[in-house]
């Protein structure tokens, strides 16, 4: 049996940019979750041919946000959540008219480097062919170094593939969609892609035995020192 060490690619992400989260962030990341829930149903039962209602998503949102604000013990005002619910409600309709509405969302691939080091990653959509998208509520053009750390890996896990950031600003009015194409990863970006993956999942990743990992793979093999 062969192992190795894996982490997923929020891990690297944090890990190269660490910084204490306020509750700012907290309540930012809560409406995120509930945002990126609603659109991966409205996606999938778009996809299945089920005519969702976006009316029955922001209730579903409403919902996933009720419970993300519990888990990390935070409440909102009536005003504030009717602010969120209506910035959602924005979201739904963007969402709706652009080409990303329908597309399923990949199965997450590992990333496996130097056959020791593996990291897990899965963008929010994709057509099943030759591309896939990134999507982020707010606007991230240009990707700040997280993001743009994150889509490196993406565009490592799913390689070949067109990669796009779709993002949907939220605070705009009215919410504004747009969707970037990212250019392809140079030899430099892969090399120190790869470098901080390979250290980040040796350092906190959990042991897998490769043979019991039924996600797709790619492989990796890092340049030897000069």
């Amino acid at each position: 049996m062969t192992t190795i060490r894996t982490v997923a690619a929020h891990e690297v992400v944090q890990t190269a940019f660490p910084r204490p989260v306020t509750e700012a962030d907290e309540l930012a990341m809560a409406v995120g979750r509930a945002i990126d829930a609603a659109l991966s149903r409205f996606s999938h039962e778009a996809g299945q041919h089920r005519h969702p209602s976006a009316h029955r998503m922001r209730e579903f949102a409403s919902t996933v946000l009720t419970e993300e604000l519990r888990d990390i013990d935070l409440e909102v005002s009536e005003g504030q959540r009717e602010q969120i619910l209506t910035e959602v409600d924005g979201v739904l309709r963007a969402f709706r008219r652009s080409e990303v509405y329908g597309l399923p969302r990949p199965k997450s691939r590992l990333i496996v480097i130097d056959g020791v080091a593996g990291v897990y990653a899965q963008p929010d959509y994709w057509n099943e062919r030759d591309r896939f998208y990134e999507m982020k509520s707010y606007n991230a053009v240009p990707p700040p170094p997280d993001v743009a750390l994150q889509l490196q890996l993406f565009q490592l896990a799913f390689s070949g593939l067109s990669a796009f950031l779709f993002c949907i600003d939220r605070h705009a009015v009215p919410v504004a969609a747009t969707v970037t194409p990212l250019a392809p990863l140079t030899p430099e970006e892969t090399r120190t892609t790869l470098d901080l993956a390979y250290r980040v999942a040796l350092e906190k990743g959990i042991e897998k035995v490769v043979e019991y990992v039924d996600n797709p793979r790619v492989h990796y093999q890092r340049p030897a020192p000069s």
